[in-house]
């Protein structure tokens, strides 16, 4: 079985036959599998610093103070809408983090590949394209409906 090195640096193997496709797909090759690994081992450190930075900014908005006291209420209308804006940014970069941690858990456990609603191949062209996607198109489409 073909060993790869994880980005610590220690040794790990990749069996392509672990990782399921879908129909008319050729099968993973180890390169492949590299590559959806250092993506989302890349994904996860890139979300963790977007984590930090807009935790921060939330931080020294909410420390600038939200007493509206003396200020105009068109400033502080300004301040609550920026904090909003911050705080959705935050919220959608620990979402993110969290994607790419599951996908990369499911990688490292061999169950990387398969939807998670219906068990079925998500399909080699999507995870190149989003590595941390767990559902196939067909259920994230669905779920996206609701």
């Amino acid at each position: 079985m073909p060993t790869s090195r994880t980005s610590d640096g220690t040794a790990a193997s990749i069996d392509p036959t672990r990782f399921p496709v879908a129909a008319g797909e050729d099968p993973w090759t180890v390169e492949e599998l590299e590559e959806i690994r250092e993506d989302l081992q890349a994904e996860i450190k890139r979300m963790q610093r977007a984590v930090q930075v807009t935790e921060a900014e939330l931080e020294d908005l909410f420390a600038d103070g939200s007493d509206g006291a003396g200020r105009d209420p068109a400033d502080v209308g300004s301040s609550n809408f920026e904090r909003d804006q911050e705080m959705s940014l935050a919220q959608n970069a620990r979402d993110m983090l969290e994607q790419a941690q599951l996908a990369y858990k499911l990688f490292l456990s061999g169950d990387y590949g398969r939807c998670e609603v219906c068990g079925q191949p998500i399909g080699k062209d999507r995870l190149q394209v989003f590595p941390r996607a767990t559902m196939c198109m067909t259920c994230k489409q669905r779920e996206e409906r609701r």
